[in-house]
């Protein structure tokens, strides 16, 4: 099953997973995925920590210790979360090594409730990269316009940045112009270049999931034949505008001076409507040097029965971006569909920190009056 997973990197897709809780780090089921899945990267969200934390007795323990130092809910969450990160970390640190610093990353995200404040944003993400304390890590900054001066400013202080929540091609191409204003003012700040990363996370199913809901109110023929149509003809002139931008002087020269691309991610890769392949979301958008990361279950189907298509992204253009303009033509509004869709994918995270924290404040409230026996697999909180 692993020969079509091997397939992907081979044609410059790197897989990541797009999961995380510590039940995975105790039990060895990454290193598993590392070892036989060519998994090279793990991204989190607050949605996959709220659930790893709420079903799990894990993180008892650290609870019972957080309690009995009196942190608060905000505090014991970034402990949790750091915790975890940390680990995967160190599970990915050989292939982040072996692919010379390029993979192996690991993600976490600022508090979303943060997008729309960059001074916040900023404080929030160095306390991150301060508290993992590893190189392989990326702190998540959310692409809304508060945080594109964020972006840049984390990159300025080689801090390497996962922008996430990306819908739109003109919000994509003012994260491009962020992350290079950041690299150059990394470069006239000393920084040596190689050392910083970026990747720009550009969700997938969400967009066929909020057109297709579209195009079923409209209804009739031209509708029906534009479901499921949008969201990858998005992306691949997403990677168009991507090899626009590497073919311009002001990237050639930070080039020049050791930086790397802002490689694009393929996020939000798990199919949503049933009637659709499910690794459609994968193998229509393999293109040199990109990211997927995929649920376990999207990874498990593209092991078990995807065909890898022949040709190139490229060869895609022209039909993508003729969806666009059918889609204009039937009065499906696109810069009012990639706005709902970063407003709300902003307040789903806030909504599952926020409830997250609130089950927190109980939890430690009851880990203070006891506390759980201490296992071997425990670590430091």
């Amino acid at each position: 099953m692993t020969d079509t997973l091997a397939r992907l990197p081979a044609s410059g897709v790197s897989i990541w997973l797009d999961d995380l809780s510590r039940q995975r780090l105790i039990d060895g089921s990454l290193a598993r995925l590392v070892a036989d899945r060519h998994v090279v990267g793990v991204t989190t969200n607050p949605t996959i920590f709220a659930r790893a934390i709420e079903n799990s007795d894990c993180y008892d323990d650290q609870l019972a210790d957080l309690a009995l130092r009196r942190v608060g809910a905000e505090e014991a969450l970034r402990a949790l979360t750091t915790f975890d990160v940390r680990w995967a970390c160190d599970v990915l640190r050989p292939a982040y090594e072996a692919s010379g610093g390029v993979d192996g990353r690991v993600s976490i995200e600022v508090d979303p409730r943060l997008a729309h404040d960059t001074a916040r944003t900023v404080a929030e993400a160095r306390a991150l990269w301060w508290l993992v304390d590893r190189p392989n890590l990326f702190v998540k900054i959310p692409a809304a316009k508060q945080g594109l001066e964020a972006i840049s400013a984390c990159l300025a202080e080689g801090i390497s940045i996962n922008v996430t929540l990306l819908f739109s091609l003109e919000r994509y191409d003012a994260v491009t112009q962020a992350f290079l204003t950041g690299m150059e003012r990394a470069r006239d700040a000393g920084h040596g270049l190689s050392g910083i990363a970026s990747v720009a996370s550009f969700f997938v199913s969400r967009v066929d999931t909020e057109i297709d809901r579209r195009l079923d109110r409209l209804g009739g023929e031209k509708a029906a034949a534009l479901r499921g149509r949008a969201a990858l003809a998005n992306a691949r002139i997403a990677y168009e505008h991507y090899e626009q931008a590497l073919a311009t002087d002001r990237w050639k020269r930070l080039e020049q001076a050791g930086a790397r691309p802002q490689r694009l991610l393929w996020a939000s890769t798990g199919v949503k409507d049933p009637a659709y392949e499910d690794t459609r979301y994968v193998v229509d958008l393999i293109a040199p040097d990109v990211v997927n990361t995929m649920p376990e279950a999207t990874l498990d189907a593209v092991a078990d029965h995807a065909a890898l298509p022949a040709g190139h992204i490229r060869d895609t253009y022209g039909e993508a971006h003729q969806v666009l303009d059918d889609l204009a033509d039937l009065g499906v509004d696109y810069a009012e569909v990639v706005q709902v869709l970063e407003d709300d994918g902003v307040e789903k995270f806030e909504a599952s920190w926020d409830d997250l924290a609130g089950k927190l404040t109980t939890r430690l409230s009851a880990s203070g009056s006891g506390r759980p026996h201490r296992t071997a697999d425990s670590r430091e909180a």
